[in-house]
């Protein structure tokens, strides 16, 4: 089945829609969705090395979109969504910790987080509710999310041959550990407060 998703990944690199599935993927993941963009991103760039520059600007400025659709949902839709998803990710009753570290630490904390599996989303709703400086979310934004996509990039282009190789042979185990990593990430963040 992983075998299958993997060859179809890599299908879709050779397709003129992978660059807008790849944008919708890293766009939602900012957001509301829980898979990371990863997930498309590596094999994309492993099927066409010329491109993984590119694919990782596109996953940045699509990160970043769905960060201020992220923020919007904590800004201006917190009574409705943003309650629900900080209810959902665990977090309800923590917004006041929340506030106060948000007051002294939250530039860290946006830089910080964009780089690990903690979930963005919890990062850009989070930012939002408790209306933090938007300008400054957006540069901390394209400083973290460009650095975590663009590194994965030089990664793949310095061992491409030697990741393809391992992806081709253990494609279910790169999806294990990329869910581990969102698991251990939500996990991560209920309990950081």
């Amino acid at each position: 089945m992983f075998k299958k998703l993997y060859q179809w990944t890599l299908s879709l690199a050779q397709t003129p829609k992978a660059t807008y599935a790849l944008a919708v993927v890293s766009f939602a993941e900012s957001s509301f969705f829980p898979i990371p963009p990863d997930v498309l991103l590596a094999p994309m760039a492993l099927a066409k090395p010329q491109k993984a520059w590119f694919y990782a600007a596109v996953c940045t400025v699509s990160s970043v979109l769905g960060g201020i659709a992220g923020y919007a949902i904590g800004y201006l839709l917190y009574e409705t969504v943003g309650l629900f998803l900080i209810t959902l990710y665990g977090y309800a009753d923590k917004v006041e910790a929340l506030r106060a570290f948000y007051g002294e630490w939250g530039w860290a904390f946006i830089l910080v987080k964009g780089l690990t599996p903690i979930p963005y989303k919890l990062v850009t709703i989070v930012s939002g509710l408790l209306e933090y400086n938007l300008a400054l979310f957006v540069v901390l934004s394209i400083i973290t999310r460009g650095a975590r996509f663009f590194l994965l990039a030089a990664a793949l282009n310095a061992w491409g041959d030697s990741i393809r190789a391992l992806l081709d042979k253990h494609f279910g185990l790169f999806l294990g550990l990329i869910l581990a990593f969102v698991v251990i990430g939500f996990w991560a963040a209920a309990k950081m407060f």
